[in-house]
């Protein structure tokens, strides 16, 4: 793919973010009057929830704009981590309306008010079909980044939630069973509340510069120890600028006989083509040491690079 291609796609894509946060906003200001109307404590729980992806829909916009940069003096990793930070806002602002929609739940079982459910129903009928609109325009996205596939999560939740108020409103109508309503708020929080909280702790481990969940340390470096010319690894450094590119860091102890640059770059290639092939990283700072000298002015540097895709000879 061509870079004029790539620049194609994500102004598209923008365009599409564009477009759902319209449909997202207008959706959560009938919301709000159908709620108030209708004395539908689920109607309002749905609009604030449509607000909050309206919300996330326009830092994922920012974050978007913000990782294309490139890299300069002040952000030498390059900006890429600004949808993973983006991330961690949304998340965090769904935490807290999930709470907050436990709390007007429990006030309402305490406090029980009437609920219109003809209203109810028909406001989140017109949200339901809002909801698929905005799924259809971040559905594309959503294998780009963290980010976006919160965001398309999120809105699928979306959908389900207004599924739920309909059902509720069905019921008030047919059997007059508001606490419906307020059942239907519970299985809302409940649903954002366990989502949010487990997207934030894969959020918090990529700022953390926690090892990615899907690869194990360990197991990098017997596949690497296994490397000919590779006698040991140590200060072994594995992370992830974002949840797609992950980078390695490591002291690498060759085997006595190597000592010279020529000697040391058929090993550096062969490493850097493991860490590709097997385990999917394409960036990595290796440091040679000589066995029995350690770390100090005997060992030899080399920046990272992108590996090729040939076999490296291995010993088994």
């Amino acid at each position: 793919m061509t870079h004029r291609h790539q620049h194609f796609d994500h102004e598209a894509g923008n365009q599409r973010i564009y477009w759902a946060i319209a449909v997202n906003v207008l959706l959560t200001v009938v919301q709000l009057i159908g709620g108030v109307l209708a004395g539908s404590l689920a109607l309002m729980a749905d609009a604030l929830h449509n607000l909050s992806d309206a919300s996330s829909l326009v830092i994922a916009l920012v974050a978007r704009r913000i990782a294309i940069r490139p890299v300069d003096d002040q952000q030498t990793f390059g900006y890429r981590r600004a949808e993973v930070v983006a991330a961690l806002i949304n998340l965090t602002v769904l935490l807290v309306i999930g709470g907050y929609l436990v709390l007007q739940g429990v006030m309402r079982l305490l406090d029980p008010q009437p609920v219109t459910g003809w209203l109810v129903v028909l406001v989140a009928s017109v949200a339901l079909v809002v909801d698929v609109i905005t799924v259809f325009l971040t559905h594309p996205m959503a294998d780009q980044s963290l980010n976006m596939r919160a965001v398309l999560l999120h809105n699928l939740a979306d959908a389900l939630t207004s599924l739920g108020v309909i059902i509720a409103g069905v019921l008030i109508m047919l059997f007059d069973f508001h606490l419906a309503d307020v059942l239907v708020t519970f299985l809302v929080a409940g649903f954002v509340l366990y989502h949010a909280g487990h997207d934030i702790r894969r959020v918090i481990a990529i700022l953390m510069n926690a090892t990615p969940p899907h690869l194990d340390i360990n197991e990098v470096r017997v596949e690497v120890e296994k490397l000919a010319g590779v006698d040991s690894l140590h200060h072994i450094h594995l992370w992830s600028l974002d949840e797609s590119e992950h980078s390695f860091d490591a002291h690498v102890v060759v085997i006595a006989g190597l000592s010279s640059p020529v000697d040391l770059q058929p090993v550096r290639l062969a490493i850097k083509r493991c860490l590709a092939e097997e385990f999917g990283i394409h960036h990595s700072t290796l440091e040679f040491e000589f066995l029995g000298s350690g770390s100090g002015p005997g060992s030899a540097g080399f920046e990272s690079e992108s590996s090729g895709c040939a076999g490296g000879q291995r010993e088994h």
